[in-house]
């Protein structure tokens, strides 16, 4: 059930818009949306709360008034939040004018001033009767009067009505992500049609998503489809593309990676796909030997079809229309795989000063993967920014206290050890019950990133170098009593080698096929990452954007992968992945199990927001 304040002009057209989802106060519910004409949307809303409107013209509360020729007048809105709960919501106005006469708005003092056509985030929190005027400015430029009439209709009883679960009166979304991507790129965005795609551009727009314990960039939106393009902000992983020369995604190994649907492959991880996920995108590999700059739109030559792709060379072109390669916001400061052959033996990367080279297909770079949400995916909360990305519906979780850490996703950030070592992140759920975490940068001892020698040999074990560390000093120092009381005692973990021009798989499994795994095992209560697991990337920048110097936010760390009987793989400070000889030194980045019975009591799983855990 709705009741609206609705405003009918006969000449003049403008929409304000407020969206609310209530909680129960004394019985009573009041909500209001307000809406001229047509639908604004772009409108984000969730309140929390009572609101309580007043509309006056010129200072009197009247229906009908006159705009008399080449005048301007005003009418104005106040909202009232009359509880001491937050009451949170954007407010819009669009202005649809025939030809002499226009709106503008004017916000009052002390209250924030939004530029044209964006919303404004007002809070109040433990302050009762506060309030927000807005006046909205009408300018009739005409030699003749116009008469504007308006009609207003309050609901506030919903007694009858019963409440969900989440305590919430409704919740109603009308911000689809691929609109609001398109109106919201703030002061260092914006965005460029080119017929069949419209592209997100600049040094950093407000496009940041937040999906499925993992931060993404909105990319661009198809034109007649709606659905929104998205590329991971950071490389999840390193991993070799295919054999040498052999350029194509089709039947790749990086293709395997993107869509396998085990535990052990990034599409197998996300969160309710079928939901979310465009699942038979068209991904258009076709081969590109253009500079930078200079790249048309690919002809289609090469499309595979695809739940999960990479972003080709054309669409990172795009991105930094209106600025240089080094400034757009695509440059993430690491190495990563692009999908575009560059020839039949080589294929097109971005490197950590964002520039585009090619190279073999044998090595192991990073992965930012790419996926295409579907045209009815919401925003429900947001602006866009880093520190606040779009957040969409039925990936928003709240109120997840109780609830068994087992049941949530890879990527997700919790909070666990100590100091300057106590954020971590889900691996996956790789033994039933059970959820594999690791940390969420390599250690570190007063800020400065800490090294081991893997070993004497490329076998990892408790009683190697690194393996003494982890299951001995760093339990004791590293992580309290209450911590490792979660941990499982001990785990599988497993030692394939995976050389160059080789699948992934071959780091658990004894072939492609998964029919078994691999008889190099070893059991202990802490270990770390295979080459091209999950969360085994970069999440930080190498290089300063628009330089070559180094942010010092990375190190190269081990991975318990050997690439031979002689080296052993790590990842690169810049993203990618390779080999070194185990008496060299390396980050460490440990990664464990947490038993079935841990529980969320409290957070969200965000960086700024981590869980917070404890034995159930």
């Amino acid at each position: 059930m709705k009741k609206l304040l609705s405003f009918s002009f006969s000449k003049i057209y403008i929409i304000v818009m407020i969206l609310i989802s209530l909680l129960v106060v004394g019985g009573y519910f009041s909500y209001a949306m307000f809406t001229v004409s047509k639908e604004r949307s772009n409108a984000i809303s969730i309140v929390t709360g009572n609101l309580i409107y007043d509309l006056t013209v010129e200072g009197e509360d009247k229906e009908s008034f006159d705009v008399p020729a080449n005048t301007t007048m005003e009418f104005t809105v106040t909202l009232s939040n009359p509880n001491n709960r937050i009451a949170r919501f954007n407010f819009y106005y669009l202005g649809n004018l025939p030809d002499g006469v226009s709106a503008g708005y004017i916000v009052e003092e002390y209250f924030n001033i939004p530029p044209e056509e964006v919303g404004i985030n007002l809070e109040r929190n433990g302050t009762s009767g506060s309030s927000n005027t807005y006046k909205i400015k009408i300018t009739n430029a005409n030699n003749n009067s116009v008469t504007i009439n308006l009609g207003v209709s309050v609901g506030l009883d919903y007694n009858d009505l019963t409440l969900p679960s989440n305590g919430h009166l409704f919740e109603e979304y009308i911000s689809n992500l691929s609109n609001i991507v398109l109106t919201n790129q703030g002061e260092n965005g914006d965005v460029y049609n080119d017929g069949e795609d419209t592209f997100i551009t600049g040094e950093d727009p407000n496009n940041y998503v937040w999906y499925s314990g993992k931060l993404w960039r909105a990319v661009s939106v198809n034109n007649e489809e709606k659905t929104t393009k998205l590329v991971t902000q950071w490389n999840i992983s390193a991993t070799v593309y295919n054999p040498e020369n052999q350029t194509a995604f089709k039947n790749s190994y990086m293709e395997d990676w993107l869509n396998d649907t085990t535990v052990d492959g990034f599409l197998g991880n996300l969160r309710d796909v079928d939901k979310f996920l465009v699942t038979d995108a068209k991904w258009d590999a076709t081969e590109n030997t253009a500079e930078l700059g200079n790249i048309t739109r690919p002809n289609g030559t090469t499309t595979i079809t695809d739940a999960v792709g990479l972003l080709n060379i054309y669409e990172y072109q795009e991105s930094f229309r209106g600025t240089t390669h080094s400034a757009g916001y695509l440059n993430n400061g690491l190495t990563w795989w692009t999908l575009t052959p560059y020839s039949a033996s080589q294929l097109r990367n971005i490197d950590s000063y964002g520039y585009s080279y090619y190279t073999n297909t044998l090595g192991a770079f990073g992965v930012r993967p790419s996926i295409n949400l579907k045209s009815n995916v919401k925003i429900v909360d947001g602006d866009g920014t880093i520190d606040n990305p779009y957040r969409l519906n039925g990936d928003n979780d709240t109120n997840l206290s109780g609830t068994y850490l087992k049941d949530r996703f890879s990527g997700e950030y919790i909070k666990f050890g100590n100091d300057e070592n106590n954020l971590y992140r889900i691996v996956s759920h790789e033994t039933e019950g059970l959820t594999k975490i690791t940390s969420a940068k390599p250690l570190k001892n007063s800020n400065t990133f800490i090294t081991s020698a893997f070993g004497s040999n490329t076998t990892f074990s408790s009683t190697n170098t690194i393996g003494t560390f982890l299951n001995g000093e760093y339990l004791t120092n590293y992580i309290d009593s209450n911590y490792r009381e979660m941990i499982e005692d001990s785990s599988t973990w497993y030692l394939g080698t995976v050389a160059d021009g080789v699948s992934y798989k071959l780091a658990k499994y004894i072939d492609t096929n998964m029919s078994s795994t691999t008889e190099a095992t070893t059991n202990t209560k802490v270990g770390l990452l295979r080459l091209g697991e999950l969360m085994s990337g970069q999440f930080e920048r190498y290089a300063v954007k628009m330089g070559t110097t180094n942010t010092g936010l990375t190190t190269i760390y081990w991975t318990l992968t050997p690439t031979s009987l002689s080296n052993v793989r790590n990842v690169y400070s810049q993203g990618s992945a390779g080999s070194n000889t185990p008496s060299n030194t390396g980050g460490i980045k440990p990664s464990l199990n947490l038993k079935s019975n841990v529980i969320i009591t409290g957070g969200d799983g965000t960086k700024n927001n981590p869980f917070t855990i404890d034995l159930g």
